[in-house]
């Protein structure tokens, strides 16, 4: 089944109705051939604080159902979402690039938290604590903390917006949905089969348009309680100033810049499949792929053999190819980035092992998968998060070392280890400054773990049973009794 995307304006959604015909539009192209596939409305603060008010007249009702209730919806819309893979996975292909294997494999993944929160919702506990005093009963409630505003990126256009989108809904909040304007269409399929699962009229709202005076009017409107956003740590502090005026709740996934450490008794044909698999997941471009390579001298070399020879066998190409490994990057700023971290890289004395350059002959912004070794921390690719097929070397000698190198940095997403010392890898993770660490795994992230970073990589947790708390307030109830 193939998707042919017209060059049609969608429409956004607001209290259960397609709207927007009369908004301008924004262009979304497909990266791997700069081919136009579709198009979204224009809108701004106007349409955004109409999305704000049909969520919060919708939490009026939504928040008095039962859990069983939001997760027979959420049910049904995960449902649906198997039923559509294949749409969804290939609107997604076309409008970022990602491999269509990739994308299958997001719509389940992204499916899956949906059944995930289904089940956490109906385990919203409270407590009944001891009394100190006879004459009183102490309970603890959860309640929703009402209209939540989801920004969500690019790069996992499905999965990040369902990681948001279960958990609110499970909680018994309501939503307004703004997805990023490089890859609006997915949520736009998404949004619509909300609709066809029959999700209460205004309980989802879908706005697309300009960030800046969509992000303004969600962060100036006191309706909206809380804001999950998966992004740039850049505007994730411009969020937590805005915030602050009303003390919005927060739930921030940020950037990152993770370190892979390689030690000299790991399994360097793991160690191979996992760096690869971390590296070029979607041509780099995730906030949990490693940016920095950390191998210790007795094995560097035959590593760097090893590894390059798997990335040299890498297929690069358009995303809807069936064979193809490695898609395109999102646009031409990032493609120069790519090109700038691997110039200013050998400009410094790094070597390199294979590709470095843009692919010749395309239409699209494809860059070859990259290998550098000899890499040194005054480069910029040990600084900066590069988000392309760019995989940086540097040799090691000991243990602290490695940790030294890789808390180096305000960012703290994601790190990997491989070592087969349990001694050692315990070490490693417990003086390791990041959320999450893949200890002999290069593809760590679960749906039933949480999700999230230290320092400048964000607060809050998604996924897991941790996913459904930045959702409730906690409310302390002291009952006087006879």
């Amino acid at each position: 089944m193939n998707v042919e995307l017209k060059t049609k304006q969608s429409r956004i959604y607001i209290n259960g109705e397609w709207v927007g015909e009369d908004l301008g539009e924004l262009q979304v192209l497909n990266p791997a051939n700069s081919k136009v596939v579709g198009s979204v409305p224009n809108g701004g603060e106007k349409e955004t604080n109409e999305a704000i008010e049909a969520a919060h007249e919708a939490f009026k009702t939504w928040s008095k159902t039962t859990a069983y209730e939001r997760a027979g919806y959420l049910e049904k819309l995960h449902a649906l979402m198997l039923e559509n893979q294949e749409e969804l996975a290939q609107i997604m292909t076309l409008e970022m690039g990602k491999p269509i294997q990739e994308s299958r494999g997001e719509v389940l993944s992204a499916a899956s938290y949906l059944e995930w929160f289904a089940e956490e919702g109906k385990r919203v506990y409270g407590e009944t604590i001891p009394t100190h005093a006879a004459g009183k009963r102490l309970q603890v409630w959860k309640k929703p903390v009402g209209v939540v505003a989801a920004i969500t990126p690019w790069n996992f256009p499905v999965a990040m917006l369902t990681r948001k989108l279960g958990p609110a809904l499970a909680a018994g909040c309501t939503i307004v949905i703004k997805p990023s304007g490089e890859s609006p269409l997915s949520a736009v399929k998404l949004v619509e089969l909300c609709e066809k699962a029959g999700i209460p009229r205004g309980v989802v709202n879908l706005v697309t348009g300009s960030s800046s005076k969509i992000g303004n009017a969600i962060m100036e409107n006191e309706k909206v309680r809380k804001v999950t956003f998966t992004g740039s740590t850049g505007v994730g502090k411009m969020l937590i100033e805005q915030s602050a005026k009303q003390v919005k709740r927060l739930s921030l996934e940020l950037g990152g810049h993770a370190p892979f450490i390689i030690l000299d008794d790991a399994n360097l044909d793991a160690a191979v499949e996992g760096v690869v698999a971390s590296a070029f997941r979607n041509a780099g471009q995730t906030c949990i792929c490693t940016n920095r390579i950390y191998v210790q001298s007795g094995v560097h070399d035959a590593f760097v053999e090893k590894f390059a020879a798997a990335v040299e066998a890498l297929k690069v190409g358009n995303g809807i190819d069936e064979t193809v490994q490695i898609g395109p990057v999102i646009n031409q700023a990032s493609l120069e980035k790519v090109a700038h971290h691997v110039e200013d890289a050998l400009s410094k004395g790094a070597a390199l092992v294979t590709g470095g350059s843009p692919v010749e002959d395309s239409k699209g912004t494809f860059y070859t998968p990259t290998v550098l070794a000899n890499v040194s921390p005054e480069m910029v690719v040990m600084n900066e998060e590069t988000f392309g097929p760019l995989a940086p070397i540097q040799k090691i000698e000991t243990v602290e070392e490695a940790i030294k190198l890789a808390n180096d940095t305000s960012y703290g997403l994601a790190a990997y280890v491989f070592t087969d010392s349990v001694s050692t890898g315990t070490k490693l993770v417990e003086e390791l400054e990041y959320g999450i660490v893949g200890w002999n795994d290069g593809t760590p992230t679960a749906t039933q773990a949480p999700f999230g970073g230290m320092k400048e990589s964000g607060m809050g947790r998604e996924g897991g049973r941790q996913g459904i708390e930045d959702y409730l307030e906690t409310q302390f109830v002291s009952i006087g009794v006879n």
